[in-house]
């Protein structure tokens, strides 16, 4: 039985768990393409729709998880998860404890460096709601420290605000 799937949710489709995560616990390992930043700049460019899943990797590469779970990756100001790289593999971490049945939300902020120009209206709903997804750079000191000491900013995208 897959410990992970993919139902309707108000803003399309996300991901949910089939069994209870710990906080601190490891999900799901993010599997996908690795792609050059040259070139999702020029897909930006032609056709945003396109780069809109994909997870930062390292300064000049993204994930793209087209086709994978990842795909369905869906963003909260108040999320229950997070992402980690460990031994060069993404990977969604409980922040929280995870109910079964539960969907999985993440920052996005958390995977947008300094250098990053992608900014969202959000939707999640959320009493903390930003109301706008921007970078890493751009989130509220309070949830920035938050997320530091929760070891959910990789160090590549903490890197892009030296």
């Amino acid at each position: 039985m897959p410990i992970l799937n993919i139902r309707k949710t108000r803003n399309g489709k996300g991901i949910f768990t089939a069994k209870s995560f710990k906080s601190g616990r490891i999900i799901y390992e993010i599997k996908g393409n690795l792609i050059r930043a040259e070139k999702v700049m020029e897909l930006w460019k032609t056709n945003p729709r396109k780069t809109e899943n994909m997870f930062r990797y390292c300064p000049t590469r993204y994930l793209s998880p087209e086709g994978e779970l990842g795909d369905y990756s869906n963003h909260s100001c108040n999320p229950n998860a997070g992402i980690i790289k460990k031994q060069g593999r993404l990977f969604w971490i409980a922040i929280k404890d995870i109910r079964k049945n539960e969907e999985i939300l993440i920052d996005y902020s958390t995977i947008l460096g300094a250098d990053d120009i992608w900014i969202m209206k959000c939707n999640c709903g959320e009493n903390e709601c930003r109301k706008i997804v921007k970078r890493i750079d751009k989130i509220p000191k309070k949830v920035f420290v938050r997320y530091k000491g929760l070891g959910i900013i990789p160090k590549y995208i903490l890197k892009t605000m030296e």
